[in-house]
């Protein structure tokens, strides 16, 4: 966990894990990883944010489980659906948390654009970090594929 001071919230890996469970599991258990996220927020310090944790994530999970579901029936690679439904549920995430941030934290715009990049990083390191171990996880348990 690294703290991000400009909004008082934080960097972290979660992302990865929310994706795996997404990405191997389906949306509803990516849904359900994503929302319980919250948890983390609020035994970390950061329950201001723990509604907007339960909501963002918790959709982020199901948007990446239901979109990798719906593209791997039409996109022969597996990691192809998987970074777009990463890049799609990821900026559900981001412009989540932006919009939080203006309207029920009251943060100005540029304070909460300045939390933006690291939620980026903090999309495309789960991602990298989620793709491979759906692979190892499929290849392991194969009938977790369908």
């Amino acid at each position: 966990m690294i703290p991000i001071p400009a909004t008082s919230g934080y960097f972290n890996l979660g992302e990865a894990i929310i994706y795996t469970a997404a990405l191997v599991f389906g949306p509803y258990v990516g849904a359900f990883t994503g929302g319980s996220v919250a948890i983390a927020d609020i035994l970390l310090g950061y329950g201001q944010f723990a509604p907007a944790t339960l909501v963002i994530k918790g959709s982020e999970g199901a948007i990446v489980g239901f979109l990798n579901r719906y593209l791997r029936k039409y996109i022969p690679s597996p990691s192809i659906s998987a970074a777009l439904a990463v890049a799609v549920g990821g900026l559900e995430m981001v412009a989540g948390y932006f919009i939080y941030e203006q309207l029920v934290l009251g943060y100005t715009w540029p304070i909460a654009l300045a939390e933006v990049p690291f939620n980026v990083v903090q999309m495309i390191i789960g991602l990298v970090v989620a793709v491979p171990i759906m692979y190892a996880v499929e290849r392991v348990f194969p009938q977790l594929k369908s």
